[in-house]
This record gives C-alpha cells, sequence and structure tokens, in this order.
C-alpha cells in the first residue's frame, strides 16, 4: 500500500523516499536486497510482517511497489517481470470470455501481439480505433467493451490522447480506462489523476532508466481492483525478482533530473529535424504544429524524450540513417541514459505489420538520452547524410 505521509511531498522527493525506509535492523539507508525464497514463521501461520513466500511477498519488491503506488497517486502498485507479464495479467483481471477491449491503432507491437495471438485464443474481442480521436473511440464501443486501452504519447507515431476525456466515455461505457503511461513516465503525466483507472509500466524504459533491468508495473487508486490484481499476480507468478525491483527502485531515484534531461535534448533534435532536407516530417508533441500539441501541453509536466521522424527515400533510405548513427545506439527498447535508435517496422513492431497498425516503412524512431546534446545532433547530422 502507497504510505499516506508522502501524499503532500513533491514528486523528486517522494522518488527518493516513498518505500525507502531505513533497514530497521542496520539502519542501512537503502533497502536491502532480500534475495530469499521464504520466510521462518513463529508457528504455524504466524508470520512475520507478512511475508511467507516471495512469489507472494518480498520486502524488496515491497519497497518498490509502495514507491511506484505514491509516484502515480495511486493505492495499490504492484510489479512484475516485464511489462507484458503486467499486460497479462491485467488482462486476465478485468476480462472474460466474450468481453471486447478497444486498443489504439498505434500501439507498442508486444501489445497487440498480446491482444491478437494470445487472448483472443480465449475468446476476447478487440477493435482498433484513433484514440487521439474521442469520436472514433465512441465509435469502436460495443455492449460488451469492459476496457478502452490507450498509450499516450502513443509508440512509435507519438500521438497524444487526451485521458480526461477517454476517461469520462470509459465511464459512460461502463468500463475501465488502461493507460500505458511508459513513454511518459509519472513525473511527466499522472493518468490517475485524469480519470484513468490502471496505469501501466515498463519498468525497463525510463523508471529503470540504465537499460539493465527488465520489468513491469500496475498502478491503480481503486483498492478493490488492486486487491483482485494482486491476488492474479500471486496466482500467475510473473512477479520481480529482488535484485530487479532493487535496480529499478535505484533508477527511479533519478528519474526526474534524467525527464528534464531528455525532455531539453529531444526538444533541441526535434528542432533541428524539422529544418533537415531529408526530412519531411517530425513526430514530437513538443511542437507547435504536432496535433496533439495543446493537449499534452495540458495533462504533461512537459514532452518527453522519444521522437520519431519519416525521410526521404522511404524504407531503405531510413534502414541506412539507423545503420549510419554512432552515437545513437542501433538497438530496441527505450529510455536508457544512452541514445538509441532504430527502424519500429522491422525491429519493434514487426509483429503489426499486415495489420490496422502497420508504421510507416519511411520511420526511425529515437530515444533520446542524456549525453551532450550537441554531440547527438552532429551524430544526426552525419546519419542523415
Amino acid at each position: 500500500m502507497s504510505d499516506d505521509s508522502h501524499e503532500h511531498q513533491s514528486f523528486e522527493t517522494r522518488a527518493i523516499h516513498a518505500g525507502n525506509t531505513a533497514d530497521p535492523l542496520t539502519g542501512a539507508v537503502v533497502p536491502p536486497i532480500y534475495q530469499v525464497s521464504t520466510y521462518k514463521q513463529d508457528g504455524v501461520g504466524g508470520l512475520r510482517g507478512g511475508y511467507e513466500y516471495s512469489r507472494s511477498a518480498n520486502p524488496t519488491r515491497t519497497a518498490l511497489e509502495e514507491n511506484l503506488a505514491a509516484l502515480e497517486g495511486g493505492t495499490r502498485g504492484l510489479a512484475f517481470a516485464s511489462g507484458l507479464a503486467a499486460e497479462d495479467c491485467l488482462l486476465r483481471t478485468l476480462l472474460v470470455p466474450g468481453d471486447h477491449v478497444v486498443i489504439p491503432n498505434d500501439a507498442y507491437g508486444g501489445t497487440f501481439r498480446l491482444f491478437a495471438k494470445v487472448v483472443s485464443r480465449w475468446g476476447v474481442e478487440w477493435s482498433v480505433a484513433d484514440t487521439s480521436d474521442p469520436e472514433s473511440v465512441r465509435a469502436a464501443l460495443t455492449p460488451k467493451t469492459k476496457a478502452i486501452w490507450v498509450e499516450t504519447p502513443s509508440n512509435p507515431l507519438l500521438g497524444i490522447t487526451d485521458i480526461a476525456v477517454v476517461a469520462e466515455i470509459a465511464r459512460s461505457a461502463g468500463a475501465k480506462l488502461v493507460v500505458d503511461n511508459t513513454f511518459a513516465s509519472p513525473y511527466l503525466q499522472q493518468p490517475l489523476a485524469l480519470g484513468a483507472d490502471v496505469v501501466v509500466h515498463s519498468l525497463t524504459k525510463y523508471m529503470g532508466g540504465h537499460s539493465d533491468v527488465v520489468g513491469g508495473a500496475l498502478v491503480t487508486a481503486d483498492a478493490a481492483l488492486g486487491e483482485e490484481l494482486a491476488y492474479h499476480q500471486n496466482a500467475m507468478g510473473a512477479v520481480a525478482g529482488p535484485f530487479d525491483s532493487w535496480i529499478v527502485l535505484r533508477g527511479i531515484k533519478t528519474l526526474a533530473v534524467r525527464m528534464d534531461r531528455h525532455a531539453e535534448n529531444a526538444a533541441k533534435i526535434a528542432e533541428m529535424l524539422t529544418r533537415h532536407p531529408k526530412v519531411h516530417k517530425v513526430l514530437y508533441p513538443g511542437l507547435a504544429d504536432h496535433p496533439g500539441h495543446e493537449i499534452a501541453a495540458k495533462q504533461m509536466r512537459n514532452f518527453g524524450g522519444m521522437i520519431s521522424f519519416r525521410v526521404l527515400g522511404g524504407e531503405e533510405a531510413a534502414v541506412e540513417v539507423c545503420n549510419r548513427a554512432e552515437l545513437f545506439t542501433l538497438g530496441e527498447s527505450l529510455g536508457g541514459v544512452e541514445s538509441l535508435i532504430e527502424h519500429p517496422g522491422r525491429m519493434t513492431h514487426a509483429s503489426v505489420a499486415g495489420s490496422a497498425l502497420e508504421v510507416p516503412g519511411d520511420l526511425v524512431r529515437l530515444s533520446v538520452g542524456i549525453e551532450n546534446a550537441d554531440d547527438l545532433l552532429a551524430d544526426l547530422t552525419r546519419a542523415l547524410g
């Protein structure tokens, strides 16, 4: 459960202190890594601190889960072995065969694969909507709709959805609104405060922040839903391990300062790309001509570190830009301190090829790191030729 003592503290303070209580045995200011599977009981059923088996609960994971809840303004945070493990738990908690979900027409390829190839096999129906357009969302609803799934900013086209508006649509339909907050992080955006029911994170990305851990999270403001999710988390077992939990906790302590630098660098790069003769479209919500700019400015603290752009010359030209970059590392994932470049159509979003979510072949996606901005600008200029 979240620690109410942190409720009125600033985000930066909560990131460092929520869940991170001093070890009562030694006074260590960092929670220990409880690399343990089971716990001594004081008589049958006599649990010390509520711990009996580390799939069910582990003190290091508890520290992370309390931190996550505090940062998102929720009552319950849950940490998983990966972002997709978190999504799977959520879907199996919210849905039964015959239910329907609205998913975005621009979503992470792994999320699409989970809907299209996994949950659909046990009778869950889904349809696609442009979640940046409220009328598109309304049109996609059916009497069986139990959830609306949103990414904002979206992956990889950096679309923006008005969370408060779609939350009202979901409430009117008797559905839950799920917001994947991975691209923004809780430092830049607070979906629960805008009416979302559940927030999803890939902790692998900005929360961990150093490309050295894989993890996922769910956070909800509804205590009863939090208990249901916790039941399924234990029953299904795809939990975050203690060392991974500790690594994410360490990363979160610098989340605010890192996100400030990510956004600062990204703004400079986006502006350069708008002027480059070999780029015909830049997708970054911080640009005034981005269709979601005003909404992003309203619901986000800043515009984040992710940029996508389309190059002249088509798919092969985009692939060549990715191959020529040097300081921008060619690789999947995002949110680390180092800058990454990728070709979504052939890499992270290959699973959506041929579907309504297929991405343009001339698209390049950047995860802008916290290096010196001038060095990053020079590298991209060389890569574009």
